[in-house]
């Protein structure tokens, strides 16, 4: 069975995005409200051209995504709440491109949000009860950390390799103005493996945050963007691939939460299929690093460089700024912040920027097509591929 789909006259009208950062006093749903009004500028429409939403949040309550549309005004729209853990802020985007390059909507809206500060200490260690009884104990930077530690041992990767890449994110997020790590000097390599061990080697400066936000996208079909945006480049959904998890050996102790590497290779190819592109054609990537050594895994498992390759591309500073194939340049989930539901949405927040070519202080020079990928709880995988179209960039 294919999972990749191609999206057909499907462009972006608008996008909008709050800081993340910690507001506990604020309510999730005027961070929503806030996310979506920017969004809604940003497209030069109002809550009566949008056709449907799909409000994506993780928080443990119902009606969320409800009590958050109502902030724009009741107009009768079809509202949708997805929930895929990490992943939920781009499987809400594949929902819209989804309604409108089947002809559904005309325009459709993607919203996300979540607050951390609302969960921290709602529960217990680990995941809790539930399919994987087994992880329960054990909190997710352990399994990241073995899982790093398992790249040590089998390829000889450094604490200072993981450390180069976080301060390379955590550089590119003092250039974005919604990160919430937005560091006032250059951090090194050493200073990231001087800070506080969190679980070895993944020190505070190698794990995001859990922090609070929202963001926005709009999608429509090209038609009504060209007419609504003529002079802006016009960027485009391509493809998009999303899977669940299968069974590999010692995928108790790996699977329940970064997910089988199988995972987001398989997918990866599914959405390149779809799209007929490679990863030689993507100009900047984003992908799930709410701890460092994921990026250098998935330099490998989405193509960018065969099977134990990865460390030669950091060394070589090829996922960096002026590198062959930048990654996370908003400073991805350790800089940028991790809030749940809109971690997607502002990938493709950022993504859209670099199509557009408006980045300021951390542009990719000449970027063509995008990619965002995200993990959710180790159980699901999504890739997705934006393009700008040629002659309007």
């Amino acid at each position: 069975m294919k999972h990749g789909l191609r999206f057909e006259g499907v462009a972006v009208a608008g996008i909008g995005m709050v800081r993340f950062g910690m507001f506990k006093e604020i309510p999730g749903a005027h961070l929503a409200r806030d996310a979506g009004l920017l969004a809604l500028h940003d497209a030069g429409m109002t809550l009566h051209d949008i056709d449907e939403a799909f409000v994506g949040y993780i928080q443990p309550a119902p009606m969320l995504g409800i009590k958050a549309m109502k902030e724009f005004g009741l107009t009768g729209l079809p509202v949708t709440h997805i929930e895929n853990a990490s992943a939920t802020g781009l499987i809400a985007f594949r929902d819209a491109a989804w309604a409108v390059s089947s002809g559904r909507a005309d325009v459709a809206m993607a919203l996300c949000f979540d607050k951390f500060t609302d969960m921290i200490g709602g529960g217990g260690g680990g995941r809790g009860a539930g399919r994987d009884q087994i992880d329960a104990p054990i909190l997710p930077a352990a399994y990241f950390a073995l899982w790093a530690q398992r790249r040590m041992h089998d390829r000889g990767t450094t604490p200072e390799q993981f450390a180069t890449i976080a301060a390379k994110n955590w550089n590119y997020g003092a250039l974005c103005p919604t990160a919430h790590r937005r560091s006032d000097h250059h951090v090194t390599a050493e200073e990231v493996l001087a800070a506080k061990m969190v679980a070895e080697p993944l020190t505070t400066m190698m794990c995001c945050p859990p922090d609070d936000g929202a963001a926005c996208i709009i999608l429509a079909r090209e038609d009504i963007v060209r007419h609504r945006q003529p002079g802006r480049p016009l960027v485009r959904a391509i493809a998009s691939a999303l899977t669940s998890e299968t069974y590999s050996p010692g995928h108790t102790f790996v699977g329940p939460v970064v997910g089988p590497s199988t995972m987001t290779r398989d997918t990866a190819m599914e959405c390149y299929e779809a799209a007929g592109l490679g990863p030689e054609d993507v100009s900047v990537a984003y992908c799930h690093d709410a701890f460092v050594n994921e990026e250098l895994e998935y330099y490998e498992l989405l193509g960018f460089c065969a099977e134990g390759e990865a460390e030669k591309l950091v060394a070589d500073g090829e996922t960096g700024p002026g590198g062959r194939i930048p990654f996370n340049t908003d400073g991805g989930l350790l800089a940028r912040g991790h809030p749940g539901g809109p971690t997607g949405v502002a990938m493709l927040h950022e993504a859209v920027l670099q199509l557009r070519g408006t980045a300021e202080g951390r542009q990719v020079e000449d970027a063509r097509v995008a990619l965002a990928h995200l993990v959710g709880g180790g159980s699901v995988a999504t890739v997705n591929l934006l393009g700008v179209e040629p002659s309007r960039a």
